[in-house]
């Protein structure tokens, strides 16, 4: 297997099993490598040691935890990720700066600084007005081709034109561009997130960096405007709907499905899909 798609891969298998007991010994053996092997090239493909992006992964989903489940103890969501009490607090502390007591009484539900501009704040919308662009969508599975880079969101649009020019004789009319997105850059680093790029593909494509997407039920945000306005939509929906509407996301990213893109003005039409029980 070439070497990127085995890390992306390996990115996927830690993503989803956060939860678990994750080791260099579990993950290596997952995918038939040598742990010695896999470490170097985790490390050279990412920049982080296979622990040390477990290690930050954890801290940084359990902080989008707390956004999602306001109800939920602390100590709980620590022990979800193999915590005690005050090892969690010491590691959260040591990450964020903050412990995680602080950060849950301090995540913003009215308004917030962005992080790519931190000059310009962003408001949210009222639980009545989110729910009113919201639905429940059962989703087919997704055959695509996909880029992953791993860096700020904001240098997203420049990545999708490069993209598209590189893989334009895959287009046609029925194809749909994708993104899947796995961090909150409210709380992962900007230069850490991660992303991919992706169009649907027919079966019969031999390119290699070919995957594919679950289906199954999302939550489904009707979105139409100013590519600068996403950001301040998913934190809406992440920090004032979803903790009250009563579902738990099933997977541990997003999908935003392009509907219709206006590159002069920087505009879309697009669908903030999060997966749900």
């Amino acid at each position: 297997m070439d070497r990127k798609k085995l890390v992306d891969q390996s990115i996927d298998y830690i993503m989803q099993h956060l939860d678990e007991g994750l080791s260099l010994d579990t993950i290596s053996a997952q995918f038939y490598v040598s742990k010695y092997y896999f470490s170097r090239m985790f490390k050279e493909e990412t920049g982080e040691s296979v622990y040390a992006f477990i290690k930050r992964c954890k801290v940084d989903q359990s902080a989008i935890d707390m956004k999602l489940n306001p109800r939920k103890a602390i100590t709980d969501i620590g022990l979800d990720y193999g915590y005690s009490s005050s090892n969690y607090s010491s590691v959260f502390r040591k990450h964020h700066d903050i412990s995680p007591a602080m950060f849950k009484r301090s995540i913003p539900t009215h308004s917030m600084p962005v992080p790519f501009t931190p000059d310009r704040i962003v408001h949210f919308k009222t639980v009545e007005e989110y729910a009113a662009h919201t639905e429940i969508q059962e989703l087919k599975d997704f055959l695509v081709i996909y880029e992953r880079f791993i860096g700020n969101y904001s240098d997203i649009e420049k990545h999708w034109y490069h993209f598209l020019d590189k893989y334009n004789s895959f287009l046609n009319e029925r194809t749909i561009l994708i993104e899947r997105f796995f961090n909150d850059p409210a709380i992962t680093d900007l230069s850490q997130c991660i992303c991919d790029i992706c169009m649907t593909v027919e079966q019969d494509c031999d390119l290699d960096n070919v995957m594919l997407i679950r289906g199954g039920k999302w939550i489904v945000y009707h979105f139409d405007g100013e590519i600068s306005d996403i950001f301040e939509t998913l934190q809406g929906v992440f920090n004032v709907w979803l903790p009250q509407s009563g579902y738990n996301m099933a997977q541990r990213y997003g999908l935003n499905i392009y509907r219709h893109i206006e590159r002069g003005n920087h505009s879309v039409v697009m669908d903030l899909c999060i997966p749900v029980l």
